[in-house]
């Protein structure tokens, strides 16, 4: 190996050994918990951690350096390598730990898992040993900071889909920086720490047990959605406060964690003030309020619980996590429409949550508020601003690039997912909720009462592959895949 490719992986393998030792360190709480359930479960965790940190340990020391400096190819390397080998990382436990699991299932749960996606193929949850339950839940907690990481540290940087508005200092890969993002990050991962330590506090005061309430803290602020049981936090049901507490925490998982470290700080105005955050909550409460209005006239259930429910199920799906406490698609007709509609809309920039982020409706309806004024007055010259910033060109192409590469890979894997022999319901929705990374799609098969296990597994790498696109931003992955990209 020449020094020049030496040179061009040493921070690539860097970080994928750190990724394989983190995944050693992870799998500890796991063991902790298989003193009851068996030697096999106990081997499938230990036999991992091993592998993990010796593979990472003599990674580190073969590409170690005391200093490298960092492309930006090199960085879309690093996020989709990073992706994928956490994915592996968190199939390999699953595949040996569970009798008859085959690794496409094992993958798929995994990846579906750090995607924060939550889409699963596992049945029969409420026996399942808690070793693997611990597992899931904290895959979706370390894909939750995964990406919150890679939304505000490094899609900024790489210009990716209109991310630029929202950089900082710590999105800037300079030296003079490196510092300011280091503090930055290690800020957010404590607000981070702590809103899952609160939720797992209050979800364990209202009636969960402590390792219900451990595991969905964690899949509750990463918007992953996995769940303890197989009818998800339906379980819940007659803990009306669990699935407000749920709702409080997907919706605080959904907001930009940079903002969060300004209000730590004293700032707590930039949070207020700030036009994404005001016109999500805004579109969130009215969406609730007119939905629980016409639930209640046309069912026999009392407001609160119709309140309750609709709060629940809307800011499951508009923040991605995927929970269900009812079968929506009972509602009627309209209702899965509206959640289809919304599983587009996501949660803000810098978040957990997944889908197209609120920021890109707002640029759109500011983009065709101005279209229309230049109809009427050709002439004039209109700014175009959002939260109080000039719009370049360069955020405009960016964003308009972006949402035709969503649609554009949605209906791909939707037509590949026919091909398998899937209806076009099953399709269509399956590929909308891997993009989307929100877990429930629609129809029996796929919908919120269903199960992803009967799918094919062809279909199911199909979905693997949207997960991940999915999760990285579209371009993100589709870059990699350019000729361009490896020009040298």
């Amino acid at each position: 190996m020449n020094q020049h490719t030496m040179a061009f992986l040493r921070p690539i393998m860097t970080v994928m050994a750190f990724v394989l030792m983190m995944g050693a360190a992870l799998c500890v709480p796991s063991i902790s918990l298989v003193g009851h359930e068996g030697l096999h479960t106990a081997h499938s965790f230990i036999y991992s951690a091993i592998a993990f940190a010796v593979t990472g340990a003599l990674l580190f020391l073969i590409f170690r350096a005391e200093r490298f400096e960092v492309s930006s190819q090199q960085l879309y390397l690093i996020t989709v390598f990073s992706w994928l080998l956490f994915a592996l990382i968190g199939s390999i436990p699953l595949y040996f730990g569970l009798h008859g699991l085959s690794f496409t299932d094992a993958f798929f749960e995994s990846i579906s898992g750090i995607t924060t996606t939550g889409s699963t193929v596992l049945e029969r949850l409420d026996t399942m040993p808690r070793s693997i339950l611990l597992w899931r839940g904290i895959l979706q907690w370390i894909g939750g900071i995964g990406v919150i990481v890679v939304g505000i540290a490094i899609l900024p940087y790489l210009r990716v889909g209109g991310m630029r508005m929202f950089s900082t200092e710590s999105s800037d890969w300079s030296d003079k920086t490196l510092h300011h993002a280091q503090t930055f990050i290690q800020n957010i991962s404590l607000i981070y720490f702590t809103f899952t330590l609160l939720a797992c506090l209050l979800y364990w005061l209202a009636g969960m047990s402590l390792f219900d309430a451990v595991v969905h803290s964690m899949t509750t602020l990463s918007t992953g959605g996995y769940a303890n049981h197989d009818s998800s936090m339906g379980y819940f049901n007659d803990y009306p406060l669990i699935l407000w507490i749920s709702s409080l925490f997907m919706l605080l998982g959904s907001l930009p964690f940079s903002l969060f470290v300004g209000a730590a700080h004293g700032k707590w105005r930039e949070l207020v003030h700030d036009s994404q955050v005001r016109g999500f909550i805004a579109f969130v409460t009215i969406l609730i309020l007119l939905f629980s209005i016409e639930r209640t006239i046309n069912s026999h259930l009392n407001f609160f619980q119709v309140l309750t429910h609709v709060t629940f199920n809307v800011v499951s799906v508009i923040t991605t996590t995927g929970y269900a406490s009812d079968d929506y698609s009972l509602w009627g007709p309209y209702a899965v429409i509206i959640f289809f509609y919304i599983m587009f809309v996501g949660g803000c920039s810098g978040s957990t949550a997944g889908s197209m982020k609120f920021f890109r409706f707002q640029v759109a309806f500011i983009l065709l508020r101005n279209q229309l004024h230049l109809m009427r007055h050709p002439s004039a010259v209109y700014p175009l601003k959002y939260n109080g910033r000039l719009l370049s060109d360069d955020i405009v192409r960016s964003i308009v690039a972006f949402s035709f590469y969503f649609v554009f890979t949605i209906a791909a894997i939707a037509l590949f997912l026919s091909l398998t022999g899937l209806d076009f319901i099953t399709s269509l929705s399956a590929a909308a909720t891997a993009v989307t990374n929100v877990g429930p799609g629609l129809g029996e098969t796929v919908g919120p009462a269903g199960n992803f296990s009967s799918l094919s597994d062809a279909a199911k790498w199909i979905l693997c592959a949207g997960m991940l696109i999915g999760r990285l931003e579209i371009m993100t992955v589709i870059v990699v895949f350019t000729r361009t990209f490896w020009r040298i």
